[in-house]
């Protein structure tokens, strides 16, 4: 006769098969994307584009983008925080909500470093530095003359904390140069304060860049990612003037944390596929001038820890704080 504790592990064996399917089986329904931006922007674009392609690779099941935009990506990241860890709510993450919240607002709710499972890093992509093209200067080098020359002139962000200011303290920091920030409410406002040259610089992404770039309205004088941008052909990096100087705007997919390891690997499996489908990577190509980055969990938590170990110290030393 079997005992009650060899029984309990006879049931355990003849379970674990089915759970292993169950979880293989993910997703069985409409997944939900939470992007923490209003539609139209960069990593807007991004989700429905990775949305659309998403059923083929997701069982046939339906990926839902749902924008909860605000406070600097925190409304997004508190509402996927917590929710259930199922699979089934999932963020576009970014630099600024699942990075540097905590250091920017001490009184978010959750934590970055814990509040999340990572599941796939999906892009990159560069910012330019541009300047009005009524500007006097051609190239970075005439463009830091410039600044040493006048001292303190503006430069325009579309807010405290987003990647184009953080890349402009960083690049001003390295470089010892002093300018003001003046800060907008969006990229649009931002493009525009360049375009009447009320101020002189910003870092924009390509792709907001790019139209304005090809009117002749700005000059865009270096890119932020470590080598050339195609979409830029005779644009330099950044980092040609300081060395190892990178500065990107970058995208992946979270979940809340406790998400069990087989929906997780069944998640990422699914990403990964999806950014190797070829209308997906020409989009993040041509559209964005990105680079679609993919791997596992493990090398985008890893990716995140970096980040907000990168971007503490300047912040810290800016004294930042978006309350």
């Amino acid at each position: 006769m079997m005992r009650r504790r060899d029984l309990g592990l006879l049931a355990a064996a003849l379970t674990a098969p089915r759970l292993a399917q169950a979880q293989a089986a993910w997703p069985d329904r409409t997944v939900r994307l939470v992007v923490p931006f209003g539609a139209g922007g960069a990593s807007d674009t991004l989700a429905r584009t990775v949305a659309n392609a998403f059923a083929p690779h997701g069982n046939g099941q339906t990926m839902v983008v749902e924008n909860r935009g605000g406070a600097g990506g925190t409304i997004a990241g508190a509402f996927v925080a917590q929710a259930r860890p199922d699979g089934y709510t999932l963020m576009l993450a970014d630099l600024g909500a699942n990075a540097i919240a905590r250091e920017l607002q001490p009184s978010v709710p959750y934590d970055p470093a814990t509040a999340f499972t990572p599941i796939c890093h999906l892009v990159n992509l560069p910012l330019v530095l541009v300047v009005p093209a009524s500007l006097p200067v051609q190239d970075m080098a005439g463009f830091i003359a410039y600044a040493r020359a006048k001292g303190d002139i503006p430069y325009a962000h579309p807010g405290i904390g987003y990647s184009g200011h953080l890349a402009h303290e960083l690049m001003l920091r390295d470089l010892g140069l002093k300018m003001t920030p003046v800060p907008y409410r969006s990229g649009a406002e931002v493009a525009r304060s360049i375009l009447a040259a009320e101020t002189l610089s910003t870092f924009m992404t390509v792709s907001t860049a790019l139209p304005f770039i090809r009117e002749g309205k700005v000059r865009p004088l270096a890119v932020s990612s470590k080598g050339p941008v195609a979409l830029l052909p005779g644009v330099p990096p950044v980092a040609d003037t300081l060395p190892g100087f990178e500065a990107l705007v970058w995208n992946g997919i979270l979940g809340p944390a406790g998400m069990d390891p087989g929906v997780v690997a069944a998640a990422n499996r699914s990403f990964n596929a999806v950014l190797a489908d070829q209308a997906v990577r020409d989009s993040v190509r041509d559209r964005q001038a990105g680079d679609v980055v993919g791997g596992t969990p493990e090398q985008f938590g890893a990716f995140i820890q970096a980040e907000i170990a990168r971007w503490t110290p300047l912040i810290r030393g800016l004294g930042l704080r978006l309350e």
